[in-house]
């Protein structure tokens, strides 16, 4: 890099941090909306400041699950602190205040302001929804953010929850899961057959057309279920999340690639009437601390994983591949389902239409750019 350059990436390096410390000033002497809080406390290092939001915020994960929780712990943490305490996320464990599956109800009807959750849980209402939480054989994490960000999927997915007084901001990513974990291995497509399984999202549905006998319950009540013998297998998250869980106490073979949810997304959702009040410099607030909640929390579900695979044959777990001929059929099945959901549902035709097009042009990069996947094995 020529001295020239170097003076004007520091140039841009300065720029962007007096301007995000002036938003964050300019955020703190923002005049209130009405019905906002306006408390006057300590800030960290300096003197007082007014609270002037102050939102009740419902979790759909426990706080304690490593990646999946502590993400919108960090997101309070780093709003808060930016905002000199005048902007405070309350956070509430799953069932708390509210059901975990019902958090977008609640911020829908304006029972509380907002709500930190997986947009797939709201497949039953919203047909669309699985698009931009996960989706089967589906975009990459650092694709969909791609896609989010610059192919029109944040547009998208706004429009998709207007209707339902909802704004929703991405607001953390991790790459696959677990393909899940299993009581007994999986040899062929008749090993599915019959299987009782925990299962959310679009992967739920075409699994469940293979013949498995398809669940959904929450995270925390996935162990007793699994040791009990209600189930014979649980998809949920990431080896550290579900390992964290105790799965790997009571099922020893744990499945990949996770087929269903090659990403998955979580969203900080705003009751609509309540964002739109929002003064600008608390709405860039928001975003910027969801943005980095993002980056930070696609790095640390890449990080942590290899050291919880490495560690299975101390714990009695056997890591296994899905048999290919299964895995066909998996896509064959994916690709049936979501056609017919695209056919019955415009929002989700519209929104598969945008991925598509965004991955047929995104292929020619990702196909060059990128080293093969065992190049240094």
């Amino acid at each position: 890099m020529s001295n020239r350059d170097k003076g004007i990436s520091n140039r841009a390096a300065l720029f962007a941090v007096t301007t995000a410390f002036v938003v964050g000033i300019v955020g703190s002497l923002a005049v209130r909306p009405p019905g906002q809080v306006a408390n006057t406390v300590a800030g960290a290092e300096g003197p007082a400041v007014a609270t002037r939001i102050r939102w009740r915020v419902p979790l759909v994960f426990q706080t304690t699950m490593p990646v999946l929780g502590d993400n919108p712990v960090y997101v309070a943490d780093i709003i808060e602190r930016a905002s000199g305490g005048a902007v405070k996320l309350d956070l509430f464990e799953p069932g708390e205040i509210v059901p975990a599956f019902s958090i977008t109800d609640a911020v829908r009807d304006g029972k509380i302001e907002a709500g930190y959750t997986w947009l797939g849980y709201d497949q039953g209402k919203i047909p669309a929804s699985p698009l931009v939480s996960a989706v089967p054989f589906g975009m990459e994490p650092w694709e969909y953010s791609a896609w989010w960000y610059v192919g029109g999927g944040q547009q998208l997915t706004e429009n998709l929850y207007k209707s339902h007084n909802l704004h929703p901001l991405l607001c953390g990513l991790t790459g696959p899961e677990t393909a899940g974990w299993f009581r007994n291995r999986i040899i062929s497509l008749d090993d599915v057959e019959g299987l009782k399984i925990r299962f959310a999202g679009l992967g739920g549905r075409v699994i469940e057309r293979l013949g498995a006998s398809v669940t959904m319950i929450p995270g925390g009540e996935i162990f007793q279920a699994l040791e009990k013998g209600a189930i014979d297998a649980s998809e949920f998250a990431l080896p550290i999340v579900d390992q964290a869980l105790g799965f790997n106490r009571v099922a020893k073979f744990n499945y990949y690639p996770g087929w269903h949810q090659p990403f998955t997304s979580s969203h900080l959702v705003v009751n609509l009437k309540v964002w739109d009040a929002l003064a600008p410099t608390d709405k860039a607030l928001l975003e910027a601390g969801c943005t980095a909640a993002v980056t930070r929390n696609l790095a640390r579900s890449e990080a942590l994983q290899g050291d919880v695979i490495a560690g299975f044959p101390a714990v009695g777990v056997s890591a296994e591949r899905l048999p290919e001929a299964l895995l066909r059929e998996l896509n064959r099945v994916t690709d049936a389902v979501i056609a017919e959901e695209a056919a019955n549902d415009a929002d989700f035709a519209e929104i598969l239409k945008s991925q598509q097009q965004f991955r047929s042009s995104y292929r020619y990069w990702k196909s060059l750019a990128y080293l093969p996947r065992d190049f240094d094995e």
